[in-house]
């Protein structure tokens, strides 16, 4: 009996996908709800698991095609029958190149190889053995894997010669007799080398962009487009919230069993300077201003694949506690392509964290078609005057991007000077002020 293998529903607004990377062989035997291809849409990752055991007989797609919404990708042999695997549009395991030397043997559901990393192996003559461990989702072996072995495992080469360059060929003499007295003196030629050209073909790499860096490319383009961008900058001392954590931090973690870190507080300052300035939280739609009476505060995510934005639905009814919570849980799902689509969609405002990274200062790009976005940047001791008099202080600077076009500046700067108060005295959390 064979069973079709078709592209599944990924989610309301997405009627396409890419076929990322098949992950079984036709002829392989495969166990229900085992993964057998990856899926690329223009929001997440999705891996489609086999609906039955048996063994994979047929692909229909190649990767890199694009396919809609119930595609056959390929078929299954019910039951795992022995029969032969059928022809297809892929091309079979037998012709990779040194197949022996370049897929990787590894146990459980660790997936071969990349294919960009399966090349560098046979160009270099390594066999996947030489990678230690593979950074990729599940282990996988990439590029980058590879030729950080490559440099460790060869030696240098020694530096070759320059080839000399043969002399141009004399030009014959001339055929009439000149007197000695009116020969011209002779000079010899300089000695001129000419400049040998290096191919830059074997030192570039094209790849093609995944479904989700294109949509991310079009959409950061199409907010610059539509939105009258402005950002306005402030600082904050947090000096407060850093003595709150010192403080309350290993009962916290004893108690709700997840790290106290900064988010929460940011979440919590942003969502009570939204109450007192809803055109932050609102949207425009056409002729009309939408004001959002809900907080769903999306928290941006660096993934390997791209940039990805969960939502906190209903963040101004959470704790401190279930925020984080939820915020760590994002963090390792989406490093692990295991985001759904459903928890991307909705948000009415954006916080992004590029201190992590160690960014002073950036002007976040606005997560359309919200009218703002907020951006942290890395802590550092600064001299400060309080008191009359200079003292270091832990100072992070905070920058909000807003639509100009729906936000005045006055309510964008009183809307970073209520994130700043909340998060210089916490107790305003408490007494919601």
């Amino acid at each position: 009996m064979t069973i079709e293998i078709r592209v599944p529903t990924l989610g309301e607004s997405v009627t396409e996908a890419t076929v990322g990377k098949w992950l079984k062989k036709p002829g392989d035997a495969v166990k229900a709800d085992e993964p057998l291809v990856e899926l690329e849409t223009d929001k997440v990752t999705v891996e489609v698991p086999a609906p039955a055991s048996g063994q994979l007989s047929e692909i229909h797609v190649d990767e890199g095609a694009t396919v809609a919404i119930g595609t056959v990708l390929g078929a299954l042999a019910d039951g795992g029958a022995a029969a032969a695997p059928k022809k297809s549009n892929s091309k079979p395991a037998q012709a990779e190149p040194s197949s022996a030397g370049t897929e990787r043997k590894s146990a459980g559901n660790t997936p071969p190889p990349s294919p960009a990393a399966r090349k560098h192996l046979a160009d270099a003559g390594l066999d996947a053995d030489a990678v230690s461990a593979g950074s990729g989702r599940r282990g996988q072996v990439l590029k980058e894997d590879v030729t950080a072995a490559v440099a460790k495992a060869a030696p240098r080469p020694a530096p070759q010669p320059e080839p000399e360059l043969e002399e141009p060929a004399s030009p014959p003499a001339p055929t009439a007799q000149v007197p000695a007295t009116q020969r011209p003196r002779e000079v010899p030629a300089p000695d001129v080398r000419v400049p040998t050209s290096v191919s830059e073909a074997g030192r570039e790499e094209r790849v093609r962009m995944t479904r989700l860096r294109q949509t991310i490319a079009m959409r950061l383009k199409e907010a610059q487009n539509t939105a009258a961008m402005l950002t306005t900058f402030n600082d904050v001392d947090m000096s407060a919230v850093i003595a709150m954590r010192a403080q309350y931090k290993d009962l916290f973690e004893r108690r709700h069993g997840v790290k106290l870190g900064f988010m929460g507080f940011f979440v919590k300052a942003c969502i009570q300077a939204l109450r007192e300035i809803p055109a932050v939280n609102a949207e425009i739609d056409g002729e009309d201003i939408v004001f959002k009476n809900y907080y769903h505060v999306g928290v941006a995510v660096g993934t390997d694949r791209g940039l990805v934005v969960p939502v906190l639905r209903e963040a101004d009814r959470m704790s401190i506690a279930e925020i984080e919570a939820k915020i760590a849980d994002f963090g390792k799902r989406a490093r692990d392509g295991r985001l759904s689509i459903a928890e991307m969609q909705g948000g009415t405002f954006t916080i992004s964290n590029g201190g992590v990274y160690g960014s002073m200062l950036s002007t976040p790009i606005l997560n359309s078609p919200q009218s703002g976005i907020l951006g942290m940047h890395r802590i550092e001791e600064r001299p400060v005057v309080k008191n009359g008099e200079i003292v270091a202080r832990p100072m992070m600077y905070l920058a909000l991007s807003y639509d100009h076009r729906l936000v005045d500046g006055k309510e964008a700067v009183t809307f970073l000077v209520r994130v700043k108060e909340c998060l210089e005295d916490p107790q305003r959390f408490i007494l919601e002020l």
